[in-house]
């Protein structure tokens, strides 16, 4: 027969006195107002009408992110190619136009143009 082991526990309870509510120090987040898609996927080899989809939704290539406002045209465009993309939910402050998400892809200088030639010529 083998041999049991008995563990004692120790049980303890915190004080009895009620601790205040915390107040929340949280901000009110945004609402989501607009779906952030991602073409993960190529539509390629599909139909016409997921090509079109795709189209009409404002993809050209893979790994291009779109931003559309709520409303159920967009989703069920969403839903048509749900396979082929990723879809979040975004507040209106994080929505980024095609010049912004460029810029913030887009690698920093590494120098900084102080004067040139040109400006001593021209004594200015």
């Amino acid at each position: 027969m083998l041999a049991r082991s008995f563990y004692a526990r120790t049980l303890t309870t915190a004080s009895t006195e009620p601790t205040p509510p915390t107040p929340s120090t949280k901000p009110e987040a945004a609402p989501l107002t607009h779906y952030k898609v991602t073409l993960r996927r190529s539509g390629i080899s599909l139909g016409d009408k997921i090509k079109g989809t795709l189209e009409a939704l404002g993809f050209h290539k893979r790994n291009q992110t779109v931003y559309h406002k709520h409303s159920s045209d967009i989703a069920g465009k969403i839903l048509k190619v749900k396979e082929l993309v990723e879809v979040e939910n975004v507040p209106s402050n994080a929505v980024r136009s095609k010049w912004q998400q460029r810029q913030e892809r887009k690698a920093v200088r590494g120098y900084k143009v102080v004067g040139s030639r040109r400006d001593t010529f021209m004594h200015i």
